[in-house]
């Protein structure tokens, strides 16, 4: 409680090991608020500076807390080929408007082993021409890998940007059965 008799927000935090290397996640109550790509210590240290000044209240590295033990076990799960989705609880706080618009319709809409054009993508949201906008919500993406921004690509067959870096889209895709696993 803060002083106001008030629940204080708290973030909690873990790293996890995966296939694409490690990857912090963070939930609040409301269910997991992000996921951040390659979390050395650097990396995850200004993830975390930018949560506290985005949602405020404490940031708790807790691997073991309820808030992310569903997130941990489906994306294990997920890497382990034993997962093609998630059901998991999402806090939205971190996107709004268009961009959130966008993110909700990938995450229900382009299933596993699937993907879909940066403008087909703008379509399906009622913006028709909008796919470099369609490109600027994917680098928004506070939920990748669960909101699966790998599976947009452009419309010439080509795999599009990542901000996760092209290697790691590549082996996300692979992973799905999209690409082939690259050879080295």
């Amino acid at each position: 409680m803060d002083s106001l008799g008030q629940d204080e927000q708290r973030v909690v935090w873990a790293v996890v090991g995966t296939a694409i290397g490690p990857l912090m996640l963070a939930a609040t109550r409301s269910g997991l608020v992000n996921v951040v790509f390659h979390a050395s210590d650097a990396v995850r240290d200004q993830a975390l500076e930018r949560l506290a000044a985005r949602l405020g209240g404490r940031l708790v590295e807790d691997p073991g807390s309820p808030l992310l033990a569903e997130a941990i076990r489906q994306l294990r799960a997920y890497f382990a080929g034993e997962r093609h989705g998630f059901d998991l609880p999402l806090d939205w706080s971190l996107s709004s408007g268009f961009n959130r618009q966008v993110l909700r319709e990938l995450a229900s809409g382009v299933p596993y082993g699937s993907v879909v054009g940066y403008g087909d993508l703008a379509g399906r949201v009622g913006q028709p021409g909008g796919a470099q906008a369609v490109g600027v919500a994917m680098g928004s993406n506070p939920l990748p890998v669960v909101v699966p921004c790998h599976r947009v690509v452009e419309s010439d067959g080509g795999i599009g940007g990542f901000g996760g870096g092209l290697e790691t889209k590549r082996k996300l895709l692979a992973l799905e059965g999209v690409l082939p696993e690259p050879l080295f």
